[in-house]
């Protein structure tokens, strides 16, 4: 069963104030892209009421949350959470964030109480960056997380760089930096959980005419963390 609305909980490393649950109107954010070689596609970032979520650790991704984490189609939550009258900021960067970018926008969370996030990571088969239904804190201050990247569990992450995006087509859409193999036979991937869970990284090769991944190992893996999000809430 898919969860509600919105897709699994980004791990996160919080540095800042003790905090209780919020209702402070206006933050200002900036996110950066911490990765070596990957890119984020759109991001969207909202604050929205406490029983809605973009998705759960170990709960299904939705169907929105899907078409973000394989495609980086982030109007299908968009206009969920529109309906539901929550304020959000979509695509701040106007476009992909290349790797050690940043962008700050600011925010109106009005009396949402949580704030959440995701966005693509490209090149990857569901690979995702996240973060769902942060507190937002009353008292003030300058609060800093670190992001994990997330599998949304929907699609075998076989590294084929083929224009695939669409749910449930196989393979990764385009490697933005011009810098993806041909011709990958695919990595095999055993894996059987469906559900949201950490991504288990790129494992790539070194032969850009082929081998098992269309992925260069030396420019596409990456480490946890692999953003940045400081959020003042004024």
């Amino acid at each position: 069963m898919r969860t509600t609305l919105i897709a699994a909980t980004l791990a996160s490393t919080v540095t800042a104030f003790s905090a209780t649950s919020s209702y402070a109107a206006e933050l200002e954010m900036t996110l950066t892209n911490l990765t070596h070689g990957s890119h984020f596609t759109p991001v969207l970032v909202a604050a929205h009421p406490a029983d809605q979520h973009f998705f759960q650790a170990g709960e299904m991704a939705s169907v929105q949350m899907q078409s973000i984490a394989e495609g980086g189609d982030i109007s299908g939550l968009q206009t969920a959470l529109e309906g539901l009258g929550a304020p959000l900021v979509a695509n701040p960067a106007g476009g992909l964030m290349a790797p050690g970018s940043s962008v700050s926008f600011m925010l109106d969370s009005g009396d949402n109480p949580v704030l959440s996030l995701a966005a693509m990571i490209l090149p990857s088969n569901d690979g995702f960056v996240g973060y769902d239904s942060w507190m937002i804190p009353e008292e003030a201050g300058t609060y800093t997380l670190y992001l994990k990247a997330w599998d949304a569990g929907t699609e075998a992450n076989d590294e084929i760089i083929n224009g695939g995006g669409a749910n449930g087509a196989p393979g990764i859409p385009v490697a933005p930096g011009g810098d993806g193999g041909m011709n990958g036979t695919g990595v095999m991937d055993g894996s059987m959980n469906d559900m949201v869970h950490i991504h288990p990284g790129v494992l790539g090769d070194t032969d850009p005419q082929g081998g098992m991944s269309d992925l260069d190992s030396r420019i596409h893996r990456w480490l946890n963390p692999v953003a940045k999000l400081v959020i003042t809430v004024k």
